[in-house]
């Protein structure tokens, strides 16, 4: 298949990626890149016809729930945890003047 990346496409790459790679780097880069593509040809080679394109092999279904109050306004039992209270609220210091 033979899919060729030249130096200057890895060295656009690590610009791109503001990685600076060593010469022994850059090579396996290049290997590892050249391999990728040549999968990805061999990918392109299967028959696909019939097969419906998907976005995920699972299905997808909404999994948020429905957003009901449950436990109400039990505001005065909320405020018997509070070590001072000030009306209907927490009472707590000042953080500044």
């Amino acid at each position: 298949m033979a899919n060729i990346i030249s130096d200057e496409t890895i060295d656009y790459v690590g610009i791109l990626a503001k990685l600076e790679l060593t010469d022994d780097e850059k090579q396996k880069a290049k290997a590892d890149m050249e391999e990728m593509l040549d999968y990805i040809d061999t990918l392109n080679e299967l028959d696909t016809t019939g097969v419906e394109p998907m976005s995920h092999i699972f299905p997808i279904n909404n999994v948020f729930r429905e957003d009901v109050v449950t436990n109400g306004d039990d505001r005065e039992n909320i405020l018997k945890n509070a070590p001072e209270e000030r009306g209907d609220a927490f009472a707590v210091p000042k953080t500044f003047d």
